[in-house]
């Protein structure tokens, strides 16, 4: 049986097993990807692409050709709850940052718009960068078995079409393999949570819905026929408007007849003009699951993906989840790979992402069960006929005043609803505590409002980088954009030029790129309106230094006595490793 050597070896060629593809070869590791199919996502599935992941694409260069196909943020900005799609409308919710009120907080929190793309429109994309960037992905390739010991991890694989069994050696393993991960099965990782809450059905369909939506545009609806079978379904838009993959589930393990003579008289119902013609393309069956890795890493093996966390749609959380975790993942591998840091960094990946997995399983099953009081302000309870379904829904746009005080439930419960769907600080605000920073001996900053709700972008070591727009020349850049995953950013201010030197002396001693920037009023990068001085927490002539995933490694509030011991003892520790003076390293991303 042949042997294949390489660094990492990629399970799955999903969002996160692409994404991670994508970034190896950029920083030009080298590595294997294999999946058992024959080629990306052929249905929709995920699709709510939040800030935080279009900055991750717009690091692979892939923004603007992702942009071109997604439904924009504009049009995702109505939640519409309707009997059915030209029935009565029960509720409006703006969604996504759409409303007046949010709309400022998603522009001052990233240079990048969220978007509704679909994951079988997502994927190829990804896919062309981690290709153009020269990774190698092996489609039709099963892993049948996995193991590991101090030097290697050990896969056998099978060419599906073939037969053809061979074995690839590698020194790390990301298995981004799914809700159902072989790694994660074989070997031997555990979890913490349920599975099989509920039975679901996606239904990929053709229908011309433009005339009920294109006015109300959104990226969900939900519909509630009065005394269905089906009391909620949720119509995720694939293309405006003709175009959609809508979902039904069942609670309490009750799995349902979804054949599609049943589907179709559901999809009927829900769009309620029998002139509306439509098209069933795929048919989907899948659960419901509250369930997180208890730790993403054992000995060379990594988690991502849906392989850690398994949890219901809401928040839109998944595929962001899963390529985040990517991104944090693949900067750390290449350091360690290369000789520029010790595996002790890659425990980090752990540390930092494992708290994030348990608080996204947790919020999407929170924001499932935060439709109940709408439902029940409504009075669309699942066992009720049809004609007691509408007769609650007479009384509660009636003039009585059992009305009035529904109506106010109402109003109360759709205000519930925001920690589903502009749940910016969820979706914007990790905070991480890992060996991979150093503290500057202070707090993280409280929250001043609502830490789901709302993002509070902070330089606090552990924090994502905060985007500020700069003026460079004739260019508006970001302060994002002044970052770069193949190494590390250091910012400085007015007077801050003994940093700049002192990273291009310290980058040199340890083999790894630091490039510095000085960020101020007249500076390269011009902080034209002051946005940065109120935002960067430190004073002109401190310092931010920068992972390569955007994380604030570090700062110092002013300039130090020795600027250069400074930056070294950072770096000892973040990468675990003492700096080589005399010795010449290969710079991450070389």
């Amino acid at each position: 049986m042949s042997i294949i050597n390489t660094d990492v070896l990629v399970v799955g060629a999903g969002p996160a097993g692409l994404t991670a593809s994508a970034l190896l070869a950029k920083l030009k590791v080298p590595s294997i990807t294999v999946t058992k199919y024959d080629a990306t996502a052929d249905s929709p599935r995920a699709h709510i692409t939040n800030q935080r992941t279009v900055e991750v694409l717009r690091d692979l260069g892939i923004e603007q050709a992702v942009m071109s196909k997604a439904m924009p943020q504009d049009k995702m900005a109505t939640q519409v709850f309707a009997t059915s799609f030209s029935g009565m409308e029960l509720s409006r919710l703006s969604t996504w940052g759409g409303g007046v009120e949010r709309r400022g907080d998603y522009e001052q929190g990233s240079p990048c718009a969220m978007c509704n793309i679909p994951q079988h429109m997502l994927e190829p994309i990804i896919l062309d960068a981690a290709k153009a960037n020269g990774a190698e992905i092996r489609f039709g390739t099963e892993l049948v078995e996995i193991s590991q010991d101090q030097e290697w991890a050990y896969a056998k694989v099978r060419e599906r079409q073939s037969g053809k069994e061979y074995v690839i050696h590698a020194k790390y393993v990301i298995a981004a393999d799914g809700a159902r991960s072989t790694v994660g099965s074989l070997a031997g990782f555990e979890y913490e949570g349920e599975v099989a809450l509920g039975d679901a059905v996606s239904v990929w369909l053709k229908a011309d819905l433009s005339k009920y939506t294109k006015h109300r545009s959104g990226a969900l609806t939900y519909i509630c026929p009065p005394g269905s079978e089906i009391w909620l379904s949720c119509w995720p838009c694939v293309n405006a408007w003709d175009e959609w993959n809508p979902f039904f589930l069942r609670y309490g393990r009750a799995r349902g007849d979804a054949s599609e003579a049943v589907l179709r008289k559901h999809i009927s119902e829900a769009i309620g003009d029998p002139s509306i013609d439509f098209e069933i393309k795929k048919i989907t069956r899948w659960q419901v699951n509250h369930m997180v890795a208890s730790r993403y890493r054992k000995g060379r093996l990594f988690l991502a993906g849906d392989a850690a966390h398994r949890h219901p749609p809401a928040n839109g959380l998944g595929s962001n989840t899963s390529i985040q975790d990517s991104y944090n993942l693949v900067w750390k591998l290449a350091l360690v790979l290369q000789g520029n840091a010790e595996d002790a960094l890659l425990d980090s990946y752990n540390s930092e992402r494992q708290p994030v997995g348990r608080q996204v399983i947790d919020r999407a099953i929170k924001s499932q069960k935060e439709l109940l009081p709408w439902s029940d302000a409504v009075g669309l309870r699942p066992g009720a006929t049809p004609d007691q379904a509408w007769e609650n829904i007479r009384h509660l746009f009636g003039e009585t005043d059992e009305g009035i005080k529904r109506r106010a439930a109402v109003v109360a419960a759709l205000d519930g609803l925001n920690w589903q769907f502009n749940a910016h600080g969820v979706e914007l605000d990790q905070r991480y505590i890992s060996g991979a920073l150093v503290s500057d001996g202070t707090p993280f900053p409280a929250y001043t409002r609502d830490p789901e709700l709302y993002y509070h972008p902070t330089t606090h070591p552990g924090a994502y980088l905060p985007h500020v727009w700069l003026q460079k020349g004739a260019e508006r850049v970001s302060t994002l954009d002044l970052a770069d995953y193949s190494r590390f950013t250091l910012l400085t201010g007015v007077g801050g030029r003994a940093w700049i030197d002192a990273a291009s002396v310290v980058g040199r001693e340890f083999g790894v790129q630091i490039a510095a920037h000085s960020v101020g009023m007249r500076q390269p990068n011009d902080d034209v309106s002051g946005d940065w001085a109120r935002r960067r927490e430190i004073d002109d002539r401190g310092c931010i230094l920068v992972r390569p995933d955007r994380f604030v490694a570090w700062r110092s509030h002013d300039l130090l006595a020795d600027p250069v011991q400074a930056l070294r003892d950072v770096l000892t520790e973040i990468l675990d490793r003492a700096p080589a003076r005399a010795e010449t390293r290969i710079n991450i991303g070389a």
